[in-house]
């Protein structure tokens, strides 16, 4: 694979075609924030977080960087007024939905954004899709998945085969940036259990 130039925040940095962004700028240290990227699964681009400005052929746009490849000669810039101002205001959504994670917490202190900007609609998910993608793309199981559009969404576990695969796995506990699939998963086995009584 060819090797690329392009600039980051002003840093000439080197990458492999077929990089992404986020992956060039992760390999020259340079830190982008991102809630639903984990290096072990497909880009998925949902949470926005990782936005940044790029600058190819004279021409400035907004991309999720977790997705958008990497190009010779591209300027990336990950901080700006105008990408701070997005990350801001999508933290200050995932606040409404989640307003006791500690991920979002940190990232909330770091671009300034009010936890109490939106009414809170705590559902306490994201919609990071890290539980659903890992299991269905690492452990191949599909044992929870997407119900409903748009606001509406949510994730659920599918009850035959959570109840046959979950209790030993959990794997994906620990990727929810919320905390809260593992307390949904134990309120579902809580009514699965009074359901058999």
């Amino acid at each position: 694979m060819s090797e690329i130039l392009l600039q980051i925040d002003g840093k000439e940095t080197r990458a492999t075609e077929g990089m992404t962004v986020l992956e060039a700028a992760q390999k020259a240290g340079i830190e982008i924030p991102t809630l639903c990227h984990h290096e072990k699964l497909e880009p998925y681009g949902a949470c926005r977080v990782c936005t940044v400005e790029v600058e190819t052929g004279g021409r400035t746009r907004l991309v999720a960087s977790c997705l958008y490849p990497v190009e010779p000669n591209l300027v990336v810039r990950t901080r700006s007024q105008k990408i701070d101002r997005i990350r801001r205001v999508l933290l200050e959504e995932m606040l409404a939905h989640a307003p006791d994670s500690c991920q979002l917490e940190v990232l909330a202190k770091e671009y300034g954004a009010d936890r109490d900007r939106f009414e809170k609609e705590a559902s306490f998910c994201i919609h990071c899709g890290l539980c659903v993608r890992y299991c269905a793309e690492i452990k191949k199981k599909n044992a929870l998945g997407f119900v409903d559009r748009g606001a509406r969404r949510e994730i659920s576990f599918i009850p035959h085969i959570a109840a046959k695969e979950c209790w030993n796995c959990k794997e994906c506990f620990e990727l929810c940036p919320t905390s809260a699939l593992q307390a949904a998963y134990v309120l579902v086995q809580a009514f699965r259990q009074d359901s058999q009584d």
